[in-house]
């Protein structure tokens, strides 16, 4: 009995062996191909309302007879794109090197320094991932508009509040901290018989290293600048320094019921983030994938 039992189980192994990876994989290919739809359609869609003329958009067509290429230079004039994505990508570059900076500092005291209340500190930090934006708003206004009166420059209607209450991003720190913990402690016991102290190990060693993860924290604190809009709305009150979220926010209203134009508009505020993903989507799903495996 026992012997019949072990060769029907290796008849079955052999016959499931045998099935081609298709079948095997038919249920995670199909969720796979449904989730990949509903990211995908949304998007082709946009473009392509974004490329007809307006008795098409709002016929509810789906495909243009006609591209008409001149809804993105109609779009760009009218919505004066030019100015409000200039002030994106300045407050997104501010942005994304003071992050660079104190986060990979802040990162690397939690993974490789001992100070007293480090645990404790950490898991404060953690904790401020579960507050919703929304509550920070007001303490942080209420701090800008301080530290503005009595520093040497404005802070309302300024790069300092769009910027630096966002260059340290609990976010940010807990990615490189699990990928700086991943670093062989060797590397700094060795770094330490050159006569490397922290400073040193962290320029020549660690960053080198952690490129995958800083092209990540690169890549989601750029988004996180380019599509903010409830707190630039909330301390600027010129356009002198209000992003193109803003701008596009204003040009839904103006646009009216030109859709294929408010397509146009959409298609050119996220083409940026579009781009960039292109460029570091290789070290970025490198940085996801291993990232948060040790510590």
């Amino acid at each position: 009995m026992a012997e019949a039992l072990a060769q029907s189980q290796v008849v079955a192994s052999a016959q499931q062996r045998k099935k081609p990876p298709i079948f095997r994989f038919a249920g995670a290919y199909l969720v796979l191909t449904l989730g990949a739809a509903v990211a995908i359609v949304p998007f082709l869609y946009t473009v392509s309302v974004s490329l007809m003329n307006l008795t098409e958009a709002n016929g509810g067509a789906w495909l243009p007879s006609t591209p008409q290429w001149r809804n993105y230079i109609d779009a760009w004039n009218q919505a004066n794109f030019s100015r409000y994505i200039w002030n994106s990508v300045r407050i997104a570059a501010i942005t994304v090197v003071g992050e660079l900076v104190f986060c990979t500092l802040a990162a690397y005291a939690f993974a490789r320094m001992e100070f007293w209340g480090k645990n404790l500190l950490f898991s404060l930090l953690l904790s401020t991932l579960m507050l919703p934006e929304a509550i920070t708003w007001v303490p942080n206004f209420i701090t800008v508009s301080w530290l503005g009166r009595v520093g040497p420059i404005p802070w309302i209607n300024n790069w300092p509040a769009l910027t630096i209450p966002f260059m340290a991003s609990a976010f940010s720190i807990f990615l490189l901290r699990q990928f700086f913990m991943q670093v062989p402690s060797d590397l700094w016991d060795s770094a330490q018989i050159d006569g490397a102290g922290h400073l040193r190990y962290l320029l020549q060693v660690m960053i080198p290293l952690s490129r995958a993860a800083l092209m990540t924290l690169v890549l989601f604190s750029f988004i996180g600048a380019w599509n903010a809009l409830a707190w630039p709305i909330l301390v600027t009150t010129t356009p002198d320094w209000r992003p193109i979220t803003y701008g596009f926010f204003a040009f839904i209203d103006e646009a009216g019921a030109q859709f294929h134009l408010q397509m146009a508009g959409s298609v050119i505020t996220m083409a940026p983030v579009i781009v960039l993903y292109f460029f570091t989507q290789k070290t970025f799903i490198e940085g996801i994938a291993t990232s948060g495996l040790k510590g």
